[in-house]
């Protein structure tokens, strides 16, 4: 198997777009290629273009009814009948609400990360990075949390069978991973891992420890809700330390990350408080989980991020970075206090249409961050949780 890492364009996932003042703007993606590409980490040689995912990959999770309901509200005027389910189907919400072209754009994301998977399972390179995917709260009969399809269970499920492959799916995005978990609680073969904001106070209201699965499925779940103002030292701690006895204790033939980047302090929609600093150590961390324990097989997929200007392209870059052993990302990790800054061209083409100032570095300067109160009471909330979450392992 070759030692490289390809990068998975859907172009469809460009069009998977609510509305103007929705939150979740494609414009995200284009941000954070422009970032790589004008840092020399990303060349044409490196990416590879998919195909939407066909109805019968779909329907691996997706039930019949929902997806015709999906393609009935995706035209410019849907029927009235159409109009009339959609409520039924999760799709009428502020979060997720019907839009047009909205079958096309989730079925060319699900491909994306259909094509990440077999790339890596059937050796072409040894990791791929989907960056469009991740949309991981849909369900099997309705959307959710902006999410339609639910493309990170669709490639788990298209893999899974085929290879007969034990996947370890890893889940840091701020809000529980609750779709993905749900499309494989009974299901042993599929290790479904979230670290996020408590359910006790952020959607989706779920992830907590005693979740762990049902049937052949029980144990082969493990959820690290962490207190509201987290900051980095504290997630580090429970992430590391969990998902390291998650993997040694599964033993997974692959690895499929999801990295939503909305637990830093700047995203909008959520309460931790991290840096830049968690975003170059994760995909560095699951990198040589991956070494160590599947002989390298390792997928990532994108997924929420809600400050799309000054956190998505550096965090979703650095991804990327660790997957293709990029010199940015070792210089970083060697020497996280010294400034490195982004590239001019980047921020020169950039920072006439953002409406802030973005950032000059690849991490944040945290000698002028205010550290947060009851920081060392929130330590010790965050380590029973995952001490709790892990026990059994």
């Amino acid at each position: 198997m070759k030692d490289t890492a390809l990068f998975i364009r859907s172009s469809g996932a460009s069009r998977y777009k609510f509305n103007d003042e929705h939150p979740f703007n494609p414009l995200r993606l284009e941000l954070a290629g422009s970032l790589l590409e004008t840092a020399g980490a990303l060349s044409p040689d490196m990416v590879l273009e998919a195909h939407s995912a066909q109805d019968i990959e779909l329907e691996r999770i997706h039930r019949a009814d929902y997806m015709d309901a999906v393609l009935k509200l995706s035209v410019r005027a849907p029927h009235p009948d159409s109009l009339a389910l959609a409520a039924r189907y999760g799709l009428t919400t502020e979060d997720t609400p019907y839009f047009e072209g909205m079958h096309e754009a989730a079925a060319a994301i699900s491909g994306g990360s259909i094509l990440a998977a077999e790339t890596v399972m059937s050796g072409r390179a040894l990791h791929a990075y989907h960056m469009g995917g991740g949309l991981h709260h849909a369900f099997p009969g309705h959307g959710s949390g902006f999410c339609v399809y639910n493309d990170a269970a669709v490639a788990i499920a298209a893999v899974k069978d085929k290879y007969k492959a034990r996947i370890l799916y890893i889940d840091t995005d701020v809000h529980h991973g609750d779709g993905v978990q749900y499309a494989f609680y009974e299901d042993p073969d599929v290790f479904t891992y979230s670290i996020h904001e408590t359910g006790k106070y952020l959607f989706p209201g779920t992830g907590f420890t005693h979740e762990k699965g049902i049937d052949k499925g029980y144990g082969a779940c493990c959820n690290i809700p962490l207190q509201p103002y987290t900051e980095d030292e504290s997630w580090l701690e429970a992430f590391s330390e969990s998902i390291t006895r998650v993997a040694r204790a599964f033993k997974p033939d692959l690895i499929v990350s999801q990295h939503g980047c909305d637990a830093h302090a700047f995203d909008p929609l959520s309460h931790i408080h991290c840096s830049m600093r968690i975003y170059l150590e994760m995909p560095r961390i699951i990198h040589e989980l991956a070494h160590e324990h599947c002989g390298g097989r390792w997928v990532a997929l994108g997924g929420g991020g809600y400050d799309l200007w000054k956190v998505v392209p550096r965090a979703w870059s650095l991804v990327w970075m660790a997957m293709s052993d990029h010199e940015i990302s070792s210089r970083l990790a060697a020497a996280p206090s010294s400034p490195a800054p982004l590239p001019e061209q980047w921020l020169s083409r950039w920072q006439p249409l953002s409406p802030e100032p973005l950032p000059e570095h690849w991490l944040d300067p945290l000698d002028i961050w205010e550290p947060m109160p009851r920081r060392e009471e929130i330590r010790l909330q965050n380590r029973a949780a995952w001490e709790l979450a892990v026990q059994d392992l």
